[in-house]
């Protein structure tokens, strides 16, 4: 016996197919809104069913006979559900959908609801996918996005993420774009100001391990001089302390400095792998004869 979804679903698909033409009692438009919401229903059924596989397809059906009838609201809508649908089952078509979804925002000019879109696939990408080059680049695309619509706070949400996982990725000149991004933004405000600090740090790192350490003294400097209450602070002081023991090829006092600052200021994982990186890199060089 077949579910109600199925059912449903059997019921939209003959409700489409009967679409072409024009009778005198009703015209095709009318036939593609009526199996557009057969398949939202057939959809809602296999989600109550647990059947999030079928219940994405129907939803994607159902933003099909809206997009006949040039509804492209509610060809998003459905497209965002199919995406929440999938998630749960297969995050790819998940992504396809809200890309899907993206592409229709954008001609109705909703950019807002476009990025929370695309962050929504940097989440996915990076959590359900593992693909973490492509969540970068949803966030980045967020984050344009965003501020393009003068929502700061929002954007500097996304680049701090993109930020982390360029660094992860070892892209560490976009990672240092991003970061000092960041800061710059945020320095325009009392409400973000407090976060600089850490954003100049991540950004210091990132150069570090970049292997110049020239530029990031340079950098460190220019830090200070944007913002001049940073040459005070423990993060500071720490990036040029490690930079000299990295300059002198010293990991001993490379690792004593870690250990302080750690012992202080908790070091999250991010730091720690960045920092482990670096390590790596002074034990690799060269000695000097």
């Amino acid at each position: 016996m077949s579910s109600q979804g199925e059912q449903l679903k059997a019921k939209a698909q003959k409700k489409a197919a009967s679409s072409s033409g024009f009778s005198f009692f009703s015209s095709s438009s009318t036939k593609f809104e009526e199996a557009h919401d057969l398949y939202q229903s057939a959809a809602n059924a296999f989600k109550m069913d647990n059947l999030h596989q079928q219940a994405g397809e129907c939803f994607c059906l159902a933003a099909e006979m809206a997009l006949r009838n040039d509804e492209k609201d509610d060809a998003a809508n459905d497209f965002w559900a199919a995406s929440k649908a999938y998630k749960k089952s297969n995050p790819e078509l998940a992504v396809a959908a809200l890309q899907k979804t993206i592409q229709l925002y954008k001609e109705k000019g909703r950019f807002r609801q476009a990025a929370d879109r695309h962050k929504e696939i940097a989440a996915i990408l990076q959590q359900e996918g593992g693909d973490l080059a492509g969540s970068l680049e949803a966030y980045e695309a967020a984050g344009d996005i965003y501020m393009n619509e003068d929502a700061a706070a929002s954007a500097n949400a996304c680049y701090k993420e993109a930020a982390e996982l360029a660094g992860t990725l070892g892209q560490y000149p976009r990672a240092v774009s991003l970061f000092e991004r960041v800061a710059s933004q945020s320095l325009g405000s009392a409400l973000t100001r407090y976060g600089v600090k850490e954003h100049y740090l991540k950004a210091g790192l990132c150069w570090l391990a970049t292997g110049d350490v020239v530029s990031t003294k340079r950098a460190v400097d220019s830090y200070c001089a944007a913002d001049p209450s940073f040459a005070t602070t423990r993060e500071a002081k720490f990036l040029e302390a490690i930079a000299d023991a990295f300059d002198a090829g010293d990991a001993e006092e490379y690792t004593a400095h870690v250990a302080e600052y750690d012992r202080l200021t908790k070091l999250d994982a991010w730091k720690t792998a960045l920092l482990l990186t670096i390590k790596r890199s002074i034990a690799e060089e060269p000695a000097l004869t």
